[in-house]
């Protein structure tokens, strides 16, 4: 099982890391520097919002199925014509009550039609999710790896015309954007529902009252688990966009007329773009497009840790099933994760101005001084959580599950809340309580796992990572300090460096064992 885990996992890293990376680090920069913070703040507030209520679109279906499907696969054909038709039903539910919320807490015509698209767009998302849960649980991961990434490669033609040729003769806006994701989520809905199909046999689409009662009982506690752990992660831009001051959606659209080349404008309408800017500065738009540029790169290092729990939760599913032990695919797991967490995490804060300037035209020094390395910190908690979360999940230990993310949403809230009305800290005040609630929550899972399985304390794994951690830090250090800054190498060849020297220490501490990976890969 572990070599299965490893070699899927590779495959699955290979084709994830050749396209979506261009697509967060390529595309979306590019699209933010083209419409404007204000314009792409507004976006980004509005998509994290259309996730919230993602309990109605999917009510914990998809990792219920995950699950089940796994330990019984001769229940593929009997549930999944009654599942999607209560996709479809509950997805109709989730648009409506969406835009009910979106009016009552201010959202205009124009943020709610962009809304109303992002909330199709969120449908799409979960079907395609559900569908990829029934190739998960058929251990078909090398088919469910290439429907992974067949959106981005979609979406990455359409928006690459839109920004670099001159085709299509306008310039591009928030909404272009958003309608080139629907078309890839679409076609990628329909290439998934056929893949799935081929594998069942003879199916009619039906309404099963009855059974669908059953599944929304049985996965309640997987939605409760979603919604609240959507909640605390996605909730901090839209607090930000909403309990800021509002811009004026004039002048929000007039910068984005005026985010051209410099070279194309004169001189009058330079100075107009600079005072809109300055004007927009301090207000929820601006400053959730400020958060979305550090959470970028966040969201791009989720996707490995994302992609690990991917393959995690149908194999602890199975093992747990058979009473095998877990023990040491936990450890595994969670060492090549955690390692390159700290990695990345302390490398994004040693370069996080060259890096900013890289992905954007234009920073704020807010973005690059301190919401950037906050956020990139948050993904050693992150990385810890889809490891043991997984666990927790495949074990049936929601109700623990549930307490934890209940707690994480509440400090979340309302350490934002402080945050910006009080303190008024703006995007940085966002960023620290993301990193508090993440921490907190993942140290939670840590100890649940301890209480329900009885692992024992791993205390030369602990010091290892002790020691490892101080000494990526002391190479990050020396490599800035040392081999970037004198100017003799550029800071990408100092990054390099620090990243292969990171490996070879990982290696020299044993955190990651060349005899045990190989022993991995041939015996299993």
């Amino acid at each position: 099982m572990q070599r299965q885990f490893v070699t899927n996992l590779i495959i699955l890293l290979f084709l994830n890391l050749l396209i979506k990376p261009f697509w967060i680090l390529v595309i979306e920069p590019n699209v933010q520097n083209a419409v404007g913070n204000a314009a792409y703040g507004e976006y980004f507030a509005l998509f994290n919002f259309s996730f919230l209520l993602n309990i109605l679109l999917d009510f914990g279906i998809t990792n219920f199925n995950n699950k089940n499907i796994a330990q019984n696969n001769h229940l593929l054909t009997k549930h999944f014509s009654g599942l999607f038709v209560l996709k479809l039903l509950l997805a109709v539910l989730y648009i409506v009550v969406t835009i009910i919320i979106g009016l009552t807490i201010g959202y205009d015509t124009r943020l709610t039609k962009l809304l109303l698209v992002l909330g199709f767009n969120q449908f799409l998302i979960s079907l395609v999710l559900y569908l990829r849960s029934n190739l998960q649980a058929l251990h078909l991961f090398k088919t469910d790896a290439l429907i992974s990434v067949l959106d981005r490669i979609i979406m990455i033609g359409i928006v690459s015309v839109l920004l670099w040729t001159t085709w299509v003769d306008n310039v591009m806006d928030i909404m272009d954007f958003v309608y080139a994701q629907t078309i890839g989520y679409f076609l990628t809905a329909i290439i998934a529902f056929l893949a799935v199909i081929g594998k069942m046999e003879l199916i009619r689409l039906k309404w099963d009252w009855p059974f669908s009662l059953m599944i929304l009982k049985k996965s309640f506690p997987f939605a409760v688990l979603v919604l609240l752990m959507t909640f605390y992660n996605r909730i901090d831009s839209v607090m930000l966009e909403r309990l800021m001051p509002q811009g004026d959606p004039v002048a929000v659209a007039r910068l984005q007329e005026l985010r051209k080349p410099a070279m194309e404008l004169n001189e009058t309408q330079k100075l107009e773009r600079h005072q809109l800017e300055d004007r927009l500065e301090h207000t929820g738009s601006e400053q959730a497009g400020v958060y979305a540029k550090a959470y970028r790169l966040l969201d791009a290092t989720n996707m490995i840790a994302y992609l690990f729990s991917v393959l995690l939760l149908p194999m602890f599913s199975r093992m747990l099933k058979y009473k095998e032990s877990v023990e040491q695919l936990v450890k595994l797991a969670f060492t090549l994760l955690i390692t390159l967490a700290v990695v990345v995490a302390v490398g994004c804060t040693f370069y996080r101005f060259e890096m900013m300037k890289l992905l954007y035209s234009e920073n704020s020094a807010g973005s690059v001084n301190t919401v950037f390395p906050l956020l990139m910190s948050c993904f050693v908690a992150i990385s810890t959580t889809y490891v043991f979360g997984s666990l927790l999940t495949a074990n049936g230990n929601l109700k623990e599950l549930n307490w934890m993310a209940f707690c994480g949403m509440v400090i979340n809230i309302g350490l934002n809340f402080v945050f910006i009305t009080v303190f008024e800290w703006e995007a940085i005040g966002t960023a620290i309580s993301s990193l508090v609630t993440q921490l907190l929550t993942a140290v939670a899972q840590v100890l649940i796992v301890h209480s329900k399985f009885k692992f024992r304390v791993n205390w030369r794994l602990l010091t290892t990572l002790l020691v490892f951690a101080a000494g990526v830090i002391a190479l990050a250090d020396f490599c800035y300090e040392y081999v970037y800054q004198p100017g003799k190498l550029g800071w990408v060849t100092g990054f390099l460096i620090y990243c292969a020297g990171s490996v070879a220490w990982a290696f020299a501490t044993r955190l990651i064992s060349v005899k045990g990976m190989f022993r991995i890969l041939k015996y299993g």
